[in-house]
């Protein structure tokens, strides 16, 4: 896990901002994760009762039927473990696999007609977006308040 420094601005008014990064860098962690887990555990769990019909949508997106089977517990069970702190840097990479996926199958916003265009490219780049906060995570690691520092400590 990095450790924000105190003192690492280049402009010395900016320290007390870094100071205060790196007295709350855990709960900040924590707060990162919850709120970007969050996303996946709610339309993972909504998808979870109803795979078979979510499925018949995945041709259109030219992505094969079966793929749903994968990709919707893949959305719930790895967003909920992002959002507790478990095997967070694999859960990252999957769930940047899924997404980068998901980006260009179901929000292809260049494909579709110029009515559906403006939605479709907010889709994508808060896509976007949330894989460059997914991969700072993996940089990052999940903090002192996640399942992975207590599993790490209890070795």
């Amino acid at each position: 896990m990095s450790q924000f420094s105190e003192s690492s601005s280049t402009l010395p008014v900016l320290s007390h901002t870094d100071k205060l990064a790196a007295q709350l860098q855990d709960f900040l962690l924590l707060a990162g994760r919850v709120i970007m887990g969050w996303i996946f555990v709610f339309y993972g769990w909504g998808k979870l009762w109803t795979i078979p019909q979510y499925a018949t949508t995945f041709p259109g997106r030219g992505l094969a039927p079966w793929m749903a089977y994968i990709a919707v517990p893949v959305e719930f069970f790895v967003g909920l473990a992002l959002l507790l702190g478990f095997a967070t840097r694999y859960s990252v990479l999957i769930l940047l696999l899924f997404m980068i996926v998901a980006s260009f199958s179901s929000h292809a916003y260049w494909s579709v007609p110029s009515a559906q265009r403006g939605n479709q490219a907010a889709h994508f780049w808060k896509n976007i977006s949330m894989m460059g906060g997914l991969v700072v995570l993996f940089i990052t690691g999940a903090g002192r308040y996640s399942l992975d520092w207590m599993l790490s400590k209890r070795r």
